[in-house]
């Protein structure tokens, strides 16, 4: 049962391309605004999370913008950077 089940997500998986393997991979991995203050200091969740976009990125022949993420998760790992503020702290409505 196992094999079969190997044997049919590796034929699955070879109907996606290489890009939307990564879209979903980073989709994934990113973190959404509901898990973004329970995520935010985790630095393994951040790191994935821009090493993902990263890989789309690059894929996508972009390298510039896959160098700016691939960046960030390095800064993550290395701790030289931390989470910035919440992004919905602060913000006032105006009338």
């Amino acid at each position: 049962m196992s094999e079969l089940k190997t044997s049919n997500s590796l034929e699955l998986l070879q109907q996606v391309s290489t890009v939307e393997l990564a879209q979903e991979l980073a989709h994934r991995l990113g973190i959404s605004p509901s898990e973004w203050h329970q995520l935010k200091a985790n630095r393994k969740a951040q790191a994935g999370q821009q090493a993902a976009a990263a890989l789309v990125f690059l894929l996508k022949d972009r390298p510039e913008e896959a160098l700016m993420h691939l960046d960030r998760a390095t800064k993550w790992l290395d701790r030289s950077i931390s989470a910035p503020p919440c992004p919905t702290h602060g913000k006032q409505n105006r009338s």
